[in-house]
């Protein structure tokens, strides 16, 4: 799969934050899809059907929990990767081994854009070769 091919659904309510991560994933040949809250994400998700979504953990409407979870519930097999942003912790990008709070990898929004565009490109290039990291 062309990273130019690949469309990454990013929510979060947070505008600003929003802005920023959707130019890194531009400026790297990525389709980019944003939802402002976690019903506008689920939507987005149905109609868009990206191969990857990042979702930020506090949000009004539907918490970043239930969004990736009712994601996960309507992918189906064809679960995209999912990541969970959050400004809660501080700590290094963390991958667990089953998914928690409805993602595999959790990332603290205090790490760089352009770093979260290449967690996002591994996971997607480990999916393709068959190994699972959403």
């Amino acid at each position: 799969m062309d990273a130019g091919r690949r469309t990454i659904l990013i929510i979060d309510d947070d505008a600003f934050f929003l802005k920023v991560l959707s130019d890194a994933f531009t400026e790297s040949g990525f389709r980019v899809v944003q939802a402002s809250n976690g019903k506008e994400g689920v939507q987005a998700f149905i109609t868009h059907q990206p191969d990857a979504v990042i979702s930020d953990l506090i949000m009004p409407a539907m918490g970043g929990v239930s969004t990736c979870l009712e994601i996960r519930r309507l992918a189906g097999n064809e679960e995209p990767v999912m990541v969970l942003l959050t400004s809660m912790f501080k700590d290094a990008p963390h991958e667990h081994d089953e998914p928690e709070m409805g993602a595999r990898v959790h990332v603290s929004k205090s790490t760089n854009p352009v770093d979260i565009v290449i967690i996002v490109e591994q996971l997607l290039d480990r999916k393709i070769h068959g190994r699972s990291g959403n």
